[in-house]
């Protein structure tokens, strides 16, 4: 019997619809997570402590399937995934839209000033004229990551009429290689950060970079906090040689209370709200699961699956 172990807070959404003749063993805490899965074939037990949940990981010596709702499992020990084999499943593209329309909405944000509309509205402050003049129509972006979220990203920027050239490896129309875009950084007023968390990407954007952006380019980052050198960020921002950044991600993770980038006014810190911003995002990770879940008992392929290898 193929035995599951699985987190109670998907239970409702789960139970009623699983095949029958499994095993499942639900869990609440990290100590009922470490008994249940220790015979799992199956597991999906994600958890808001990382470091719970890749001990958790280590103690499921005979998981074959691993599933997750996060998109980057960069927290997890890779070593072991690819040691013992585990095909793993993760959230790619769950967020993707939510993401996507963060963006615009950062852009659109900053673009207009309405950050500062909104602290005069807490004012009761009536302005007579808009602290933002930029439009979007007619600028042009930079996109690095052309995965699930980048895909959504384009077509969003296209309707504003926003020239958006992506960054990857296959050519094609309003595309750089990865090793083209560095140079044409000077010729965009968005950069856009959209890769996954690996070796490769991290601090993608250092001082180098920042110093060969337009003096008004505003970084939108939806990625991870390391792919931006942030002390090289602050120091741009403070120093003003880039017009504004907007932050879903940090490094670290809840940012300090004291750390400079809360006092600047050019950034703007979004606390890596834009994959919670709807309500969907367990519905859409049930159904894939299932859907994932017969074909794994069919000994069909699943989907979307991450490399360990690669990180993403």
């Amino acid at each position: 019997m193929t035995i599951l172990a699985i987190s109670g807070l998907i239970r409702p959404m789960l139970e009623h619809r699983l095949p029958e003749g499994l095993e499942v063993r639900w869990f609440m805490t990290h100590e009922e997570a470490m008994e249940a899965v220790a015979e799992a074939e199956i597991g999906w037990f994600d958890m808001n402590d990382q470091q719970a949940m890749a001990e958790t990981l280590r103690a499921a010596k005979k998981l074959k399937w691993l599933n997750s709702i996060y998109a980057g499992l960069d927290f997890l020990p890779m070593d072991v995934l690819i040691e013992r084999g585990i095909t793993v499943t993760n959230g790619a593209g769950i967020n993707a839209i939510t993401i996507a329309e963060y963006v615009v909405m950062g852009m659109l944000n900053i673009a207009k000033g309405y950050r500062e509309v909104v602290r005069a509205q807490d004012r009761h402050e009536w302005l007579l004229d808009s602290p933002g003049k930029r439009e979007l129509a007619g600028s042009k972006a930079l996109l690095l990551g052309y995965g699930a979220i980048g895909k959504l990203i384009e077509p969003r920027l296209a309707a504003f009429d926003v020239e958006v050239s992506v960054v990857r490896r296959s050519p094609g129309p309003n595309t750089l290689g990865p090793d083209d875009w560095r140079a044409r950084l000077g010729e965009f007023d968005w950069i856009i950060l959209a890769v996954p968390a690996t070796p490769e990407t991290e601090s993608m954007i250092g001082a180098t970079e920042l110093a060969a952006m337009k003096s008004d380019a505003v970084i939108v980052n939806i990625a991870r906090g390391s792919v931006i050198d942030q002390p090289a960020l602050v120091e741009a921002l403070e120093k003003k040689t880039i017009g504004a950044a907007f932050l879903d991600v940090t490094s670290p993770e809840p940012l300090p209370a004291d750390h400079p980038l809360w006092a600047l006014d050019n950034a703007h810190i979004s606390m890596h709200l834009s994959g919670r911003a709807q309500s969907k995002m367990f519905l859409r990770s049930g159904d894939r699961f299932l859907d994932n879940l017969g074909k794994y008992l069919r000994g069909e392929p699943v989907a979307p699956v991450f490399d360990p290898r690669l990180g993403y």
